[in-house]
């Protein structure tokens, strides 16, 4: 019992991933790489969207 709360005590001292690391953690421990360039596709549109409403519009038409 004590070794399982001072490995807790451990954990909970580490410190944290950013939500990009553990995104990519997620992807490796999972074997779920399939999920990554419907990602970057999706960053990539929202992009740009919301770039089609600034003042770089013009230079996105051609894209379209």
């Amino acid at each position: 019992m004590s070794d399982q709360k001072n490995e807790f005590e451990q954990l909970s001292q580490q410190k944290r991933m950013s939500l990009i690391g553990e995104f990519i953690e997620f992807l490796k421990h999972n074997k779920k790489w399939w999920l990554l360039p419907i990602l970057i596709i999706l960053l990539g549109l929202g992009l740009l969207v919301l770039l089609s409403s600034s003042a770089v519009a013009p230079f996105l038409y051609p894209l379209y």
